[in-house]
């Protein structure tokens, strides 16, 4: 029986500390570069060489303010602030690859639909049909001020609002253009048929919307559609929508339950338990030998700042960790964040000492450290044992960690047959669901507005 083929994103940001924080300091790390074009085509060319699935970008819409109550610590470190739009970094990157996927992070609370629609329909016809939106409703008050509003919305009705987002946007890409409408005859002066072109008509609670989509039909139509949420209001969204789902895990048994909750989400609206593929985060530090990987991993950890991998978490839960000692214990608090990140503090159990522990690197994703045989052993576990396809893998220092990967550890997966040595054809939904198709499946949600 062939191995389950391993599926990997490069995890990353446009700014310079994005999850392992203080990795900026090392005299190796370039991220300071993020400003420049070439630091992504470069980047993007070194994982279309490693046969990466995709560069997957976080983005944030507003600042982590609530360690101290302020934003010294995040602009000391630079903790995702500065922050660039990550989507306008895919043309550039697409003219020098021909595989990579883009998965983009965009805040849908902030951004009208008419106009993301075109956006990535833009995206996708200039990457030939690479890309994926990574949605997301945000979770920072610092935003929601910034955006004229007094606070977030609360986190359910934050999801009630995105369910009817994406309704408007499958009327937009999936049902707006027929797909013959484009006959593109000078001769007869028809570019599309008027026929095959149709107004779309949305009046809803939260949006109303009249028009045209103003894209012709891209490859895709709707991109890849992303998701990372693993509360209950979370995992109903991902059974509709997702198609790929991102999750932080910390340790073998909760991640199946994870994965577990996904793959049913799906079934209860009647998709397949396959038709959503599911990434965890983890960060790698890899070297010929076990001994050498250590050895750069306590070199890394001279650099790392586990205060700021701290004060990133505070914005993840809502809570101050700064107001507590070193060993007192940290009281849950609900909050309207990040649910699965404030749903660890529930035991009230953890201390800051402990956090500070917990984000020696930075920050607190799993970290396997180890020789190429070491590393591989791992992830094929993990895959085996959770029911995971595939990994978002962080970066610590930059490049210098998608090289060892790519050098080391892709050859060794290759070797065992858990990794690919050529990319298949077509668009990102083709490769990330072997022999399917460029647009949305039947079963999905979004395919039920193709109804002309």
């Amino acid at each position: 029986m062939a191995k389950k083929k391993i599926l990997l994103n490069a995890f990353n940001m446009n700014c310079i500390g994005h999850i392992n924080h203080g990795l900026w300091t090392h005299p190796r790390d370039t991220s300071t570069q993020y400003k420049t074009l070439e630091y992504w085509t470069e980047l993007a060319r070194l994982l279309e060489r490693g046969l990466f699935d995709g560069l997957f970008i976080a983005d944030i819409v507003g600042v982590y303010d609530v360690y101290q109550n302020s934003v010294e610590v995040p602009l000391k470190e630079s903790i995702q602030l500065p922050v660039n739009d990550p989507l306008l970094l895919v043309s550039a990157m697409a003219t020098v690859t021909r595989h990579l996927g883009f998965g983009l992070t965009a805040n849908l609370t902030y951004e009208p639909p008419y106009l993301f629609a075109r956006r990535m329909s833009t995206l996708d016809h200039l990457s030939r049909g690479r890309v994926g939106w990574n949605i997301v409703t945000g979770y920072l008050d610092s935003a929601a001020k910034a955006m004229g509003l007094h606070e977030q919305p609360e986190h359910d009705r934050r999801y009630d609002q995105a369910d009817e987002y994406l309704q408007v946007l499958y009327k937009l890409w999936e049902g707006s253009w027929e797909d013959d409408a484009v006959v593109n005859d000078p001769h007869q002066r028809i570019y599309a048929r008027p026929d095959k072109v149709h107004k779309v008509r949305h009046q809803g609670e939260f949006y109303q919307v009249e028009g045209y989509h103003l894209c012709e039909p891209s490859p895709q139509r709707t991109p890849v559609l992303f998701q990372a949420g693993s509360s209950e209001r979370g995992l109903a969204f991902a059974g509709q929508h997702a198609e790929c789902v991102f999750i932080s895990g910390q340790n073998k048994a909760s991640t199946r339950a994870q994965v577990d909750k996904v793959r049913t989400s799906a079934v209860a609206v009647g998709r397949a338990p396959d038709a959503i593929k599911v990434f965890m985060g983890v960060s790698v530090i890899v070297a010929p030998t076990r001994q050498l990987a250590h050895k750069k991993h306590e070199e890394y950890l001279r650099y790392a700042s586990a205060e700021a991998g701290v004060a990133h978490f505070s914005s993840s839960t809502g809570i101050d960790f700064a107001e507590y000692e070193l060993d007192e214990p940290i009281q849950y608090v609900k909050s309207n964040a990040i649910q699965s990140a404030t749903k660890s503090l529930q035991n009230n159990d953890w201390t800051r000492r402990k956090l500070l522990d917990q984000h020696a690197l930075g920050g607190r994703y799993i970290t396997l450290i180890g020789s190429p045989e070491e590393v591989a052993d791992e992830l094929e576990s993990w895959i085996a044992e959770t029911g995971l396809d595939g990994f978002n893998l962080t970066r610590t220092v930059t490049p210098e960690s998608y090289v060892d990967f790519i050098d080391l550890v892709i050859p060794e997966l290759q070797r065992r047959g858990s990794y690919k040595t050529a990319y298949e054809t077509g668009s990102l939904r083709e490769k990330l669901f072997r022999g399917g198709q460029a647009h949305l499946p039947a079963d999905h949600a979004g395919a039920r507005y193709r109804d002309f």
